[in-house]
């Protein structure tokens, strides 16, 4: 395979195994890649901050896959941010304002949407008005926040609790279009709760796990980030169980669902890359950090400890959703995940996928969500899931 073509075989959707690819062009990296999951086409998000339905969704286009359901499958993001914004209003006025109300999310919602809600095809519902004006979504929010101020002006005073949700509704439906009841897809006529009916994902068949110190092994507890607005909860493991479990799911097939962190010096995701090298990258030279993005580096060895820190001291924050699709090894044997964004696909030379070390997934992972049946044996056991 020609180098300067990054990713040529992810982007056909072909699995490919063995195949040498790169980062972007005149770059020394040559990476052998190892597992290459089946995946939709890249998407884009554009201005809004709603990676995490695009990211999931990705994920559930992908599962689709490999359950032998459908390779055309093209679910609509903006179903799960319209009826997450109807959830997340309620919940901001019952809370008097005291709690999150933004653009962001997180995996979690997107489980309860279509556990309750249901799911449409991408061609039911854009969540555009005009249908070639990218997703922005600024001053919808603007305007959402402004109607539901009031509920956190003052606690003593009294609100219509059902005109503040129908307004916002209203709102929603007049910046993103109003969701259809029934819809026909393929001649076939459905509700949302049919159609993901139809598909035979289970949301109840997917868990999230992390892996922190500051609550027990094992255990699930309300991972504590912004965007976990419903305060839902995760299932701990130790790093070295998360490293294992990621490795094995991708090895038997399973994509993943990844939160993370994107705002560090060695999230290059226009050189097609994210990085965590042994020499820290503000203690580099020019020339050092040019180099970055042209050969390979040595990667930290990061530890439970070390990831605690970051996440403690708000190093690590749950900036964005992606969607892991494989893994490939550079010319020196370092392992490394091929990702998937939701930023389209002219911002890299990858068709918008990158590459991340090993080293960078362990240290700024925030939270992965897979099929159960993705987890060893021994780890559901100690979990307590049934597969």
């Amino acid at each position: 395979m020609n180098k300067i073509i990054c990713l040529l075989v992810l982007i056909t959707f072909q699995p490919a195994f063995s195949q040498e690819a790169t980062n972007k062009k005149d770059s020394k990296y040559s990476f052998t890649v190892l597992k290459n999951l089946e995946a939709t086409e890249v998407q884009n998000q554009n201005s809004t901050s709603t990676c995490w339905s695009f990211s999931s969704l990705s994920f559930f286009e992908s599962e689709l896959m490999r359950m032998g359901k459908s390779k055309t499958v093209n679910l609509s993001e903006m179903f799960v941010v319209r009826k997450t914004y109807d959830l997340k209003a309620r919940n901001y006025i019952r809370m008097h304002g005291k709690t999150n109300f933004a653009e962001g999310g997180g995996f979690p919602d997107v489980l309860n949407v279509m556990r309750t809600y249901g799911i449409v095809p991408e061609d039911v519902y854009t969540g555009k008005k005009e249908p070639k004006t990218p997703h922005n979504h600024q001053l919808l929010e603007g305007t959402l926040k402004n109607i539901l101020s009031t509920a956190a002006k003052d606690e003593t005073q009294k609100i219509d609790f059902n005109f503040m949700v129908n307004s916002v509704n209203a709102v929603c439906d007049e910046y993103l279009g109003k969701v259809p009841d029934t819809f026909s897809s393929e001649g076939k006529t459905f509700t949302p709760v049919s159609y993901a009916n139809s598909l035979g994902i289970n949301p109840d068949d997917y868990v999230i796990i992390t892996s922190f110190t500051h609550h027990p092994f094992y255990k699930k507890f309300v991972l504590e980030i912004p965007d976990n607005w419903n305060w839902e909860s995760v299932y701990n493991v130790p790093l070295n169980e998360l490293q294992s479990l990621m490795k094995e799911a991708l090895e038997k097939g399973f994509s993943i669902a990844w939160g993370a962190d994107v705002s560090e010096k060695g999230f290059l995701f226009k050189e097609g890359l994210a990085l965590v090298p042994e020499k820290p990258i503000q203690d580099m030279g020019e020339e050092e950090k040019q180099n970055l993005s042209l050969m390979p580096q040595p990667q930290l060895t990061i530890t439970q400890e070390l990831r605690q820190k970051a996440f403690d001291n708000f190093e690590t924050q749950d900036d964005h959703g992606m969607h892991i699709t494989g893994m490939a090894r550079d010319q020196n044997g370092t392992l490394y995940y091929i990702v998937k964004n939701s930023w389209g696909k002219e911002r890299n030379q990858c068709g918008g996928y990158f590459y991340a070390s090993e080293s960078y997934v362990l240290y700024k992972t925030t939270s992965i969500m897979l099929h159960k049946k993705a987890l060893s044996p021994a780890l559901a056991v100690k979990l307590g899931i049934a597969q």
